[in-house]
């Protein structure tokens, strides 16, 4: 439902039953909370996909980029320090 369907709505009026001015204004307040829901919804979506484009740079730039495990067979290697 869209908030302008809402504000569209209109009920009949009875001699007894509900009071028109507190069915509209309820309506008003529907209508204005779905609003800013949806303006929510839309930043939200916004975000996402400028992070989806930032995950997509990263593996762009990094897909070649590989962890090598240290070869543990042989010895560590230490500095040789003061050696020329």
């Amino acid at each position: 439902m869209r908030s302008y369907e809402v504000r569209a709505k209109t009920f009949g009026r009875r001699w007894r039953g509900l009071d028109p001015d507190e069915v509209y204004a309820y309506l008003r307040q529907l209508a204005d909370e779905l609003d800013r829901v949806r303006h929510e919804e839309s930043l939200a979506r916004t975000e996402a996909e400028r992070i989806r484009q930032g995950l997509r740079q990263w593996h762009s730039r990094h897909a070649r980029c590989f962890f090598v495990e240290p070869d543990r067979s042989s010895p560590a290697r230490t500095p040789n320090h003061g050696a020329w």
